[in-house]
């Protein structure tokens, strides 16, 4: 099968500027090709997962990935999908946040002379001269056309609607693709369907400013769940690569506890088991659902955080649910602090703000009055349940919001 084969069964392709073209070109391990990440934060979170698994398996049939981080783009930040203008950062916090992609994108593609590269736009975005960039780049650019683009559908429907700051962000990913073409080589740029007008402006730049037709696009399907989210997005916020912002335990329970209508879905686009096994396990009745989600949680987790933690984090998972014994030292704990207690006790409401399965102490007291809380085990009906600090010493005790939410509470 070649990669091509592969990546349409899996479901991840969406559009092309030239299937055939593409086609050819990354099954002959061809393709010099770039996905931008946006440093917005000091760590990759799961909505960049498919991105980092789509460039592992392009490298691993012979293509060479560029990841570009956006030391320049992410002064401004890509518009699309979004409601309001991203806060601005500085660039020391920018600058920060790209070496701690890197060091997290190791785990999936292999950096290298000839291998994969880490390239900075800020290397040619932040010394722009703005009267020579619209003379050479904004020429090129038609407003009308660009205002009918999907990136700034929300936006400009929005109260406020759209500056020019971010509105030149299309003038600056096109112009990304064109340097890297001239640059390293880069004949193609990959990334999410909701980029698709962004990315159709660079193989256009390229053409009009090169005379050549010979870099392409292609847009990978989003994944998102059954309920319209983004994956890697829940009530808490992102689901981060970072084992520091979001625990492998928890990063295990995350993939554990996805609708059941996106685990086939998911198995395709994100893990590296063989489409056979697959297959065979989407054979299964609906019974083993659950048997399903722990492959794939195991082998994500895995995938980012090794299999010693996948380990641990299954055991946990079995420990708590499946009747795999009474060991909750598996369970990552969450100690609480002398400032959570008062005169030496801390009542139930605090217990949950401080583990953090609730946002708030009013949040915290529904969830105590719909029944929804145990602790070691006994449901807890009165909000004013208080407990001392002995009562978490040791491997410290379980606390549960409803059937899916729960902490190891230690003091």
């Amino acid at each position: 099968m070649t990669i091509y084969d592969e990546l349409k069964q899996r479901g991840l392709l969406a559009q092309f500027t030239n299937e055939e073209k593409v086609k050819e070109v990354i099954n002959n391990g061809k393709a010099v090709f770039y996905i931008g990440f946006d440093p917005t934060a000091d760590s990759l979170h799961v909505g960049h997962f498919m991105a980092l698994c789509l460039m592992k398996r392009l490298q691993m049939a012979g293509n060479r990935p560029i990841a570009l981080v956006g030391g320049g783009t992410g002064m401004i930040g890509d518009p699309s999908g979004r409601t309001d203008m991203r806060g601005m950062m500085t660039n020391d916090i920018i600058d920060h946040n790209c070496e701690c992609f890197k060091k997290q994108m190791s785990r999936f593609i292999e950096f290298g002379e000839g291998k994969a590269q880490m390239v900075n736009n800020a290397d040619w975005l932040r010394d722009l001269n703005f009267m020579n960039f619209m003379r050479e780049v904004g020429v090129h650019f038609n407003v009308n056309n660009m205002l009918r683009a999907r990136a700034y559908e929300n936006r400009m429907a929005r109260e406020g609607g759209l500056t020019f700051f971010e509105m030149s962000y299309m003038l600056l990913q096109a112009y990304d693709f064109y340097m890297l073409y001239e640059k390293y080589g880069c004949n193609m740029q990959f990334g999410g369907d909701d980029q698709w007008s962004n990315m159709l402006a660079g193989t256009d730049l390229i053409r009009k400013k090169t005379g050549n037709d010979d870099a392409y696009a292609m847009t990978i399907t989003l994944l998102t769940n059954s309920e319209g989210k983004k994956m890697g997005k829940t009530a808490k916020g992102a689901v981060w690569l970072d084992p520091n912002k979001t625990a492998p335990y928890d990063f295990y329970q995350y993939w554990r506890n996805i609708p059941d209508a996106d685990v086939s879905k998911c198995m395709r686009m994100l893990t590296f088991l063989p489409l056979e096994q697959i297959e065979e396990m989407e054979k299964w009745d609906d019974s083993r659902i659950n048997e399903m989600k722990e492959v794939l949680a195991f082998d994500l987790t895995k995938l980012v955080h090794g299999e010693e933690e996948a380990k641990k984090a299954e055991a946990g998972a079995k420990a708590l649910f499946a009747g795999g014994g009474d060991d909750i030292t598996t369970v990552p704990a969450t100690p609480l602090k002398d400032e959570d207690f008062k005169d030496g006790k801390i009542d139930i409401l605090q217990v949950l703000v401080s583990a953090g399965l609730a946002q708030s102490r009013s949040e915290a007291r529904r969830n105590v009055q719909q029944g929804g809380v145990t602790v070691a085990d006994e449901k807890v009906t009165d909000i004013a349940a208080a407990y001392d600090k002995d009562f978490f010493s040791g491997d410290g005790v379980m606390v549960r919001r409803g059937k899916k939410a729960f902490k190891r509470v230690t003091y």
